[in-house]
């Protein structure tokens, strides 16, 4: 017999993109594979760093002597090399149904990409972009920390108590409980790093706003 659903209750709704909205695993393995190759790197071994933060902050981890306007230029030159490339770049399940769901709640993108990024894997996948959004440009720090999580719960117009985050990776999970944030995690990778709750895909996610439109209700399932 299934298990029961969890319930949680928001506000406001602030999203993750690549693992989250959209399966990009397989461009961001090929440019960060070059990458790595490139610096003398286990491929490997930087594919475990990679998800979540942004290009120069990864590569700060992986160099850590390097200096960091070399990471930046690197960083530039990777962001890119990622938006042209959008071969197999596809929803994560559910994704549409749940953008669909959530159209005329309060919501936000809160991306390591930047915009041009963003722009060309959401449509790359299909999705709506959400009229909110904080991206990279919007950040002077990289998830883990929690600014891009602040900054969409204040556009929105909510205090971070109020809101669920949606969240793959590991630096992403942290960043949104460093925010004060609930966190629902999507896929494999987010079950390693205790979530409140962990779905497999958005299939697995039902969105009721109450009548008078102030509460949102999640009804998950794993």
């Amino acid at each position: 017999m299934p298990a029961a659903p969890s319930v949680l209750t928001a506000r406001a709704l602030l999203l993750d993109m690549d693992g989250t909205l959209v399966n990009s695993d397989a461009v961001v393995e090929r440019c960060w594979r070059r990458w790595a190759l490139r610096h003398g790197l286990d491929p490997q071994e930087a594919l475990k760093v990679v998800h979540g933060r942004q290009g120069y902050a990864t590569m700060a981890v992986l160099l850590p002597d390097r200096p960091m306007e070399e990471n930046h230029a690197d960083n530039r030159v990777m962001l890119a090399e990622e938006t042209a490339d959008l071969d197999g770049v596809v929803p994560v399940g559910g994704a549409p149904a749940f953008m669909a769901a959530i159209a005329a709640l309060p919501h936000a993108l809160v991306t390591s990409a930047d915009e041009a990024l963003a722009r060309a894997r959401m449509g790359a996948a299909g999705l709506r972009m959400p009229r909110v959004r904080v991206t990279a440009e919007l950040v002077g720090a990289s998830k883990p920390d929690p600014e891009g999580f602040l900054k969409g719960a204040a556009e929105l117009g909510f205090d971070p108590a109020d809101c669920v985050v949606f969240e793959d990776s590991e630096a992403g999970i942290e960043a949104g409980r460093a925010a004060g944030m609930r966190v629902v995690g999507v896929g494999p990778r987010a079950g390693a790093f205790a979530p409140d709750v962990l779905v497999p895909d958005l299939t697995h996610v039902r969105v009721e706003a109450d009548r008078a439109g102030d509460a949102i209700r999640l009804h998950v399932t794993s």
